[in-house]
């Protein structure tokens, strides 16, 4: 026995002296856990804020808000979902398990119990961060084009976009057949000749609505409607007032013919004109 470790140990030696063999340092190896380790939290604090804004996104956007007019809002509701925070959400848990597989604790126990564990934590530090402010302070620089904020514009940008489905927006003119909204890009007109049994009295300036429907052209053309408390979409709100200003009737007192139907981004003035 001893024979065969002293022609394996001599073997070694001459790999080693003859280049074959390169010996590493234990710094290297103590870099690499470093690294890894350092990988594996990244991911999973990434792992974990893309979920929190994902809650955040579905709370306080207009996505839910489409299915409370039943199956009739459900493609406004996909149109509005926040698919490129989820797709980044599942993207970067994979990352975090793939990369957990690399480390000495992937060894010990069996991997499904420890991608659970992973899981959990995900969800559970989501959820815990939904009672902080992070995903409101990020919202505020990302659309404010503050810090890294701007990062984060492109997940939360859909919930500011114009769909063809749904729309929501505070009122500023109230016609027979049409209302005229201030939405977070423009404002626009609703044509309400296709609500058989709209109750006119929940129609007030300055109120917030929510509306399903099609879009035709610079007309959206509702199929139904309700009055929201603001409170229901705050991310919109705060968008209507980062672009028309805060307040009952800002934009109300739009002259015919100034109305700035779908001008997208377009700098309004205090008094709500068009410039």
């Amino acid at each position: 026995m001893n024979e065969l470790e002293n022609k394996i140990e001599s073997r070694v030696m001459d790999n080693i002296k003859s280049g074959k063999v390169k010996l590493r340092s234990k710094y290297m190896f103590l870099a690499e856990r470093l690294s890894l380790g350092s990988a594996v939290i990244l991911s999973l604090l990434l792992a974990v804020l893309f979920f929190n804004l994902a809650l955040f996104y579905l709370k306080a956007s207009d996505n839910l808000g489409y299915l409370s007019f039943g199956s009739v809002g459900f493609f406004a509701f996909l149109e509005s979902f926040p698919y490129l925070l989820v797709v980044s959400l599942i993207i970067f848990i994979f990352i975090a398990g793939f990369l957990f597989k690399k480390t000495d604790l992937a060894y010990h126990r069996p991997f499904g119990y420890l991608a659970l564990g992973l899981l959990f934590f995900i969800l559970l530090g989501g959820a815990a961060l939904a009672f902080t402010d992070i995903a409101e302070n990020i919202e505020q620089q990302s659309f404010e084009s503050r810090s890294f904020g701007i990062l984060f514009q492109p997940f939360l940008r859909q919930g500011m976009e114009d769909h063809q489905r749904g729309i929501v927006g505070r009122v500023v003119e109230i016609d027979d057949d049409y209302i005229v909204v201030q939405t977070t890009r423009a404002i626009e007109k609703v044509d309400l000749t296709s609500i058989s049994d709209l109750d006119k009295n929940i129609l007030k300036e300055g109120s917030i609505i929510i509306a399903i429907g099609q879009r035709e052209g610079e007309i959206f053309k509702a199929v139904n409607l309700r009055a929201i408390d603001p409170s229901e979409m705050p991310m919109i709100l705060r968008g209507i007032h980062r672009r028309f200003g805060p307040g009952k009737g800002s934009g109300a007192s739009l002259p015919p013919g100034k109305v700035c139907i779908h001008q997208e981004f377009q700098p309004v003035s205090n008094t709500g004109f068009c410039q």
